[in-house]
């Protein structure tokens, strides 16, 4: 076959086509100075509030915690020791409660429609915790997922459906890098994590399967605490994600991807469970937390108290968004595939906060103060030429001092969901004092933490 010439023109052309696909193929590097230059997709920081769940056999036992099976055979814990004894046969191992997770009552649809009442743009489900289960048919774990056994169900994909197919929201999927007993990574972990058996045949191609199956627009990693990030490969897996995976747009990270990693390194900052610094933060960040302040999965003995009311649950809310952080509340699904009435509750009185609030929250602003300098409790967001205080505690008399807006002449204030402007006094130098609607609270907007709106302020 003759080759045809090519002219230094056409040469130079094939060289800038090479370097061009190239550079799109391969535009961040398995480096944390390459991956951490990538933009945040913008639709996360406009979401600001999303919901957790965490699901897995832990649900069946219902006590104490997810990490109930460690609590038990990791750390012999007398209380667990106790519970198993008073309860189960001796020889009941935690593989036997697996068959009673049936999720017999599992409705995604349901589940779907709940979650969009909350008001809630996005949803990260628990694709597998430290416990090793998968809730989807991983073909790297035999026998112990939901397809195999328990609900002979995908369980991820059902919901990921009714999300795509009933709802608005984003579809995100957490996963455990490690396994507590899981023997490949018992044996990694003796080796000194030298070797990686553990992460080349279960961890990483799972991490392939369930992005190439589920296209999660979220990738929630845990467990990483264990082991430096290059045991777990993960600045390769990301430079797949960013690059080449069916989401490399648009799915956003956390920064569990390793020991040391937290608050340094990945998309958006979780730093630790619960994270709440009450200050503005340069980074993109997000505190995950429980409406049971005691646990991450369902349990079946937690009294009332347990739970976080819509006091505190509009006060996480506020202090997050106005510092930057986006809220991610955890609920925990019982093994039978039900959300408990006091997780809807809370769910439904969310969302019909923020059908009146949620111009306060969604796409909003840190402003130039995250509080107030006079009153405690009011939390500020801003957007466009609006200022945002969200007041958590109805004032004394109706009237609400402030000491961080600054008024003009042209001034207005509105409270959100109230037809009329409210009227206000600029005091100086007490600050500015504004009076609230003088009728009874069953007749006010909302039950819960109140939205004053700001124009032409400084």
């Amino acid at each position: 076959m003759i080759r045809p010439k090519l002219s230094v023109s056409s040469v130079t052309f094939h060289l800038l086509l090479v370097t061009y696909v190239t550079f799109v193929t391969s535009q961040y590097l398995p480096t944390w100075d390459s991956l951490d230059s990538r933009p945040l997709p913008t639709w996360y920081d406009e979401a600001k509030f999303g919901i957790f769940m965490h699901w897995g056999v832990f649900s069946v036992p219902s006590y104490g915690s997810e990490w109930f099976w460690w609590n038990w055979k990791g750390l012999h814990r007398p209380l667990y020791v106790m519970f198993m004894a008073n309860n189960y046969p001796p020889s009941f191992k935690y593989q036997d409660f697996a068959p009673m997770f049936r999720a017999e009552f599992y409705d995604p649809d349901e589940w779907a429609e709940i979650l969009e009442a909350s008001g809630a743009r996005y949803l990260v489900l628990t694709s597998k915790h430290h416990e090793g289960w998968t809730n989807w048919g991983s073909k790297y774990s035999w026998n112990w997922n939901s397809v195999d056994a328990g609900p002979h169900r995908d369980l991820v994909g059902a919901l990921a459906n009714s999300i795509r197919e009933k709802t608005s929201l984003k579809f995100g999927l957490y996963y455990s890098l490690f396994e507590w007993f899981h023997p490949l990574y018992l044996e990694d972990k003796k080796n000194g994590y030298k070797t990686q058996t553990y992460v080349k045949d279960v961890m990483t191609p799972q991490m392939y399967e369930i992005v190439n199956t589920y296209k999660p627009e979220i990738v929630w990693s845990d467990g990483d605490w264990e082991a430096p990030d290059t045991y777990w490969n993960s600045t390769e897996f990301l430079a797949w994600l960013y690059n080449d995976s069916p989401v490399k747009d648009t799915v956003v990270t956390n920064d569990r991807w390793g020991d040391g990693d937290r608050c340094k390194h990945g998309g958006y900052y979780t730093c630790n469970d619960r994270y709440n610094p009450g200050v503005l933060q340069k980074h993109k960040w997000e505190n995950c937390m429980t409406i049971d302040k005691h646990s991450w999965g369902y349990r079946r003995n937690s009294p009332l108290s347990d739970y976080l009311d819509m006091d505190n649950l509009t006060q996480i809310l506020a202090e997050t968004v106005s510092c930057g952080g986006n809220l991610l509340m955890n609920i925990g699904p019982t093994s039978d595939g039900r959300i408990a009435p006091i997780f809807e509750e809370r769910l439904r009185q969310m969302g019909s906060w923020l059908k009146v609030n949620g111009e306060a929250i969604y796409s909003s602003k840190p402003w130039t103060h995250q509080n107030d300098t006079i009153t405690p409790g009011i939390w500020y967001t801003s957007k466009a030429d609006a200022v945002y205080g969200i007041v958590l505690d109805w004032p004394n008399s109706n009237k609400l001092l402030l000491g961080a807006p600054k008024t003009t002449e042209q001034t207005t204030i509105m409270m959100l969901g109230y037809p009329t402007p409210l009227t206000w006094s600029a005091e100086q130098p007490t600050g500015l004092i504004v009076s609230m609607p003088t009728i009874p609270i069953s007749q006010l907007p909302c039950q819960w933490a109140w939205v004053l709106k700001f124009t032409n302020i400084s």
